[in-house]
């Protein structure tokens, strides 16, 4: 079971960060709107390794056959090692080539509040919440678990489904006969 656990979750895990890295460089060109939405699709597109992970048990470990439970334990196994790849992908790229990241972002979202029409208050107390925000988020412990809960529901959701569909239970063997002598 180890195996195919850090086989697919460490393919997994490749994917998100070799797709985060490549794309997150890009935020301000692609816009911080449609940057969570290419952010989310690079994040199921790594989560289908949770399927093929599941899936690859049950043929070559389980014998075509596997529980739900069973299905849910590789497959949450493979997501945290993948959300991990991902946490320790963004730490590095935050610290050490984004740091202005966050002031970008709390740039927009008081952008955004004052072209909606937002009164003055609202956007001074917008202002006040993306400051404590920015400051939280300079911790690299809270920094870490923000960015662990960005995959993890994803992932959660593809085990949940993934192990429901492949669920095989064993097949009941016909009692043989006793032949006369």
């Amino acid at each position: 079971m180890r195996k195919t656990i850090l086989t697919f979750g460490l393919i997994s895990g490749a994917i998100v960060s070799l797709l985060m890295a490549v794309t997150v460089p890009f935020a301000d060109r692609i816009g911080f709107d449609k940057g969570e939405i290419v952010g989310y699709t690079t994040i199921v597109i790594s989560c289908l390794l949770i399927f093929f992970g599941i899936r690859s048990y049950r043929d070559n470990v389980g014998g075509g056959q596997i529980t739900f439970a069973k299905g849910f334990q590789v497959g949450i196994s493979i997501t945290l090692i993948s959300c991990v790849c991902y946490v320790i992908t963004w730490e590095i790229l935050y610290y050490n080539f984004l740091h202005g990241f966050m002031d970008k972002y709390a740039a927009y979202m008081i952008e955004k509040m004052r072209t909606s029409g937002a009164s003055a208050a609202a956007v001074q107390a917008k202002v006040q919440e993306m400051q404590k925000y920015k400051a939280l988020y300079e911790n690299p412990l809270y920094n870490a678990a923000l960015t662990f809960l960005e995959p993890f529901p994803v992932g959660l959701v593809v085990t949940l489904l993934s192990a429901a569909i492949l669920r095989k239970k064993p097949q009941p063997q016909p009692m043989k006969t006793a032949q006369m002598v």
